[in-house]
C-alpha cells in the first residue's frame, strides 16, 4: 500500500478531452526534443564554440518575454481553443522550416538562430493557454496530480529525444531529426481540434494591450507568495542550469565526436530522466501541505546536485568513466528535484488565480520557467569561456545554494505557505 501510494495519480485521465491532450504529448514532446537537442548541435557543428550555443539563449528569451506576456493576455480574451489550433500550426511550420534550411546544407547561424527565436514567440503564446485550460477541464484536487504527468510525458520525451538524436545525428544528419518534429506535432493539432469551445467568461472586447499585460503583473505583485515562487525558480535556472555546456563538456571532457555520441546524449537525457522517475514516484506531492517549504528544499536539492556535476567534470581527466557516471547521477537527482519544484509551483499558480487572470499569470510561469534556462545559457557558455566549463557549472550550482537560502530568509511567508485543502484552514497567497 505505501508502494502504491507513491505512484503517480492517474485519476485526470478519466477526463476524456485531458486525456487526448496527454497521449498526444506523448507522441510531439518526443520530437521537440529532438529539435532542442539538434538545433545546439547544429550551431555547435558549425562553429566549434559553446559561445554561439549560448547565444540560443538570446535567440529564444526575446520572444519568450514579449510573446509569453502578450500570448498569456490574449488568452484571457480570446478562445483558448482558438489560440491553441493558430500557434500549434504554427509550430508545424517552423518545424517545417527547421528541415528545410538543414535539408539545404545551410550553415549561416544567425539564420538558424532567428528561425529559432520565430519557433519560440509561438511556443511562448501556446505554453501559457495549454496551461490556463487546465482548470476548466480539471476540478482543483486534480491539478496537481495533472501537472505532474504532463512533466512526466515531457520529460519521458526529454530522455527519448537526447538519445535518438545522439545516436542518429552522425547516421542521418541534423535534416531528418527536424522532419521528426514536423510529423509528431501534427497529433498535437489533433488533440486541440477536439477540444471544447474556452472562452473566458466575461472577457473585454478587442485585442489587449500593453495594459493587460500591466493589470497581470499587478495582481502578482499582490500576491507575494506567487512571486517568491518566480524567484525562486529564476534563482534556480539562471545560476544552475548548465545544459548549454553539455556539447563542449561532451567533446572535451568525455572525448566523444563533435556532433552527437553516447557522452552527448546522455548529459541531455539525464536531468529528464530523473524528472521521469520523480514523476513515477509523484504520489506523494499531492499529500504535502506545506509548499512553500517543499518548493525551498527542492531548490537546494538541485543546487546542490549541480555543484556536483561540476565537480565530477573537473576530474573527468584523472577518472573519465566514473566521472561520467557521477557526473549523470548528478544530473539525474537535479532532474527528480526540479520536477517536484514545478509540480508544487504549478499547482500553487493555478489554483490561487482566478480564471480572468489565469492566462495572464501563465504566460508570466512560462516566461519565467523558459527565460530562465535561456539566460543560463548565455551566462554558463560566457563563463565557460573565461573559466571553464566545470567551474562555471559547480559555481552556478553554489549560487543557487547561496542566494535560495537568502530568499527564503527575506520571505518567510513562502516557506510557512500550506497549500489549500477541503479539511483544512486555507493559507492565503498574500500572506
Amino acid at each position: 500500500m505505501q508502494i502504491r501510494g507513491l505512484m503517480a495519480d492517474t485519476r485526470p485521465l478519466a477526463n476524456p478531452h485531458f486525456k487526448r491532450l496527454w497521449l498526444a504529448n506523448i507522441i510531439t514532446v518526443i520530437g521537440a526534443q529532438l529539435t532542442v537537442v539538434t538545433v545546439p548541435a547544429q550551431i555547435y557543428a558549425d562553429t566549434g564554440s559553446s559561445a554561439y550555443v549560448g547565444l540560443t539563449g538570446v535567440f529564444g528569451l526575446v520572444p519568450l518575454v514579449v510573446f509569453g506576456l502578450w500570448g498569456g493576455a490574449l488568452a484571457d480574451v480570446f478562445d483558448r481553443r482558438t489560440i491553441l489550433v493558430v500557434t500549434t500550426s504554427g509550430l508545424i511550420v517552423t518545424s517545417g522550416l527547421f528541415y528545410a534550411q538543414a535539408a539545404m546544407g545551410n550553415t549561416n547561424v544567425w539564420l538558424l538562430l532567428c528561425l529559432f527565436s520565430v519557433q519560440q514567440a509561438f511556443f511562448a503564446v501556446n505554453q501559457p493557454t495549454r496551461s490556463a485550460v487546465l482548470p476548466r477541464l480539471l476540478e482543483p484536487g486534480l491539478l496537481p496530480a495533472a501537472n505532474s504527468l504532463n512533466m512526466t510525458v515531457m520529460q519521458a520525451g526529454a530522455i527519448a529525444g537526447p538519445l535518438v538524436a545522439g545516436t542518429l545525428i552522425p547516421v542521418l544528419g541534423f535534416e531528418w531529426l527536424y522532419l521528426i518534429d514536423t510529423l509528431t506535432l501534427l497529433a498535437t493539432l489533433s488533440a486541440v481540434v477536439r477540444l471544447p469551445s474556452l472562452a473566458v467568461a466575461g472577457a473585454p472586447t478587442g485585442t489587449p494591450g500593453l495594459g493587460s499585460v500591466i493589470e497581470g503583473l499587478t495582481y502578482l505583485r499582490g500576491h507575494p507568495v506567487l512571486l517568491m515562487s518566480f524567484v525562486v525558480d529564476i534563482i534556480a535556472m539562471v545560476f544552475g542550469m548548465p545544459r548549454a555546456l553539455f556539447p563542449e563538456i561532451a567533446h572535451e571532457s568525455f572525448l566523444g565526436p563533435e556532433g552527437g555520441g553516447l557522452a552527448f546524449a546522455v548529459l541531455f537525457a539525464a536531468i529528464p530522466a530523473g524528472a521521469v522517475l520523480g514523476g513515477v514516484f509523484s504520489g506523494w506531492v499531492s499529500r504535502v501541505s506545506r509548499q512553500g517549504l517543499a518548493v525551498i528544499v527542492c531548490i537546494l536539492v538541485w543546487g546542490v546536485a549541480m555543484a556536483g556535476f561540476g565537480v565530477a567534470v573537473a576530474l573527468a581527466d584523472s577518472f573519465r568513466t566514473p566521472m561520467l557516471v557521477a557526473a549523470v547521477l548528478m544530473l539525474v537527482v537535479g532532474g527528480a528535484a526540479d520536477m517536484a519544484s514545478a509540480a508544487f509551483r504549478s499547482s500553487m499558480l493555478q489554483s490561487a488565480a482566478s480564471d480572468a487572470v489565469r492566462g495572464r499569470l501563465q504566460g508570466i510561469f512560462i516566461v519565467v520557467v523558459a527565460g530562465g534556462p535561456r539566460i543560463a545559457d548565455v551566462a554558463h557558455g560566457a563563463s565557460a569561456a573565461m573559466v571553464g566549463t566545470a567551474a562555471a557549472a559547480a559555481g552556478g550550482g553554489v549560487l543557487v545554494v547561496v542566494l535560495t537560502v537568502v530568499a527564503a530568509l527575506a520571505v518567510p511567508s513562502f516557506v510557512r505557505y500550506r497549500i489549500t485543502r477541503p479539511d483544512q484552514t486555507p493559507s492565503s497567497p498574500r500572506t
